[in-house]
């Protein structure tokens, strides 16, 4: 199994705030929608609570410290580790935030689905570091701003060396 991580991030590593995204990037869902559609996601409860609801076309695990949590729709589970367990079966796995979860699943993630969003953001939620000594970036698309992103962002996917 792969596990891959896809996530969006400012030039100072953010990802967000206030339990929500820092920018409108229509082409940045597109691409997520476009990498995770057919596949199971896995994300912490705080990022489920952003989205609102389960994402069609996609297995939904949570990862949560409530006890008892039921989100219809959704399996839940109280570690990562369970909700590892439950896709042995599967090709690829998606782990799709949030900051928690992205720090705790980095060991063990093998690609990384990357957006790097040409800007920084004041924010209380931040992705980990990424050491260029560990990843490899096999594939680069570079974007400029446009009507409907406004500000530049780039592409990447990177592989664990």
């Amino acid at each position: 199994m792969i596990i891959s991580a896809v996530v969006a991030i400012a030039e100072n590593n953010a990802i967000g705030k206030d339990n929500q995204l820092l920018w409108r990037l229509p082409a940045d869902l597109k691409h997520f929608k476009e990498i995770t559609s057919g596949h199971t996601i896995i994300m912490g409860r705080k990022t489920f609570d952003s989205i609102g609801k389960p994402l069609p076309n996609r297995r939904n695990i949570v990862v949560t410290r409530k006890t008892g949590l039921q989100i219809p729709g959704a399996e839940v589970t109280s570690n990562i580790e369970d909700a590892i367990a439950l896709c042995t079966t599967e090709e690829e796995v998606f782990i799709v935030g949030g900051a928690e979860i992205y720090k705790v699943t980095m060991p063990i993630t093998d690609r990384i689905y990357l957006t790097r969003v040409h800007q920084s953001y004041e924010a209380d939620a931040f992705f980990p570091e990424i050491d260029f000594n560990v990843w490899e970036e096999t594939s680069v698309e570079k974007h400029l701003p446009d009507e409907k992103n406004p500000v530049a962002y780039t592409f990447s996917t990177l592989l664990r060396k």
